[in-house]
């Protein structure tokens, strides 16, 4: 069998089997105290963190064995690694960084450039369609629409009321 030792609720201590009290919260928390002292310390709602034999105290105020046992943990180092991005390799960016800024901003004015051009026959291309479009588009509409016939309204019969 493995005995089952306790932590005392307020100072920490280890409280072996046959020792220590417990008290159960009307929360139903439950607190297990080593002595009274501990119990009665407790329940004035002393801070653990400010009286000073509690464990609590001397890992707070780094007495003793605490000391030693939290070294400075070190941190980990970053290492980037460049990755490929959706739509282009790796290759091809690493090409486009080490490319020369003026290389670059050429390449951006040319693209622009054929853009512009590809948007300006666009446009010619609208123009050149829509009157011939618009006059048979105009001419159908007049042979489909038929004289409205507008109803009139029936006459009152009878007074204001």
């Amino acid at each position: 069998k493995i005995m089952k030792i306790e932590v005392c609720s307020f100072s920490g201590f280890k409280c072996y089997p046959g020792h220590g009290k417990r008290a159960v919260r009307a929360d139903g928390r439950a607190f297990f105290f080593i002595n009274a002292k501990c119990e009665h310390s407790h329940f004035l709602k002393r801070n653990p963190r400010e009286v000073n034999w509690t464990v609590l105290y001397r890992r707070k105020h780094r007495k003793g064995d605490w000391a030693e046992s939290t070294t400075k943990r070190r941190t980990k180092r970053i290492v980037k690694a460049p990755k490929a991005i959706a739509g282009s390799s790796l290759t091809e960016i690493m090409a486009k960084r080490n490319q020369k800024p003026e290389v670059r901003k050429a390449m951006r004015e040319q693209a622009v450039r054929a853009a512009k051009e590809a948007a300006k026959v666009k446009d010619q291309e609208k123009k050149t369609k829509k009157p011939a479009d618009s006059k048979k588009a105009a001419a159908q509409a007049q042979k489909t629409k038929a004289p409205k016939q507008m109803q009139t309204k029936a006459p009152r019969v009878g007074g204001k009321r």
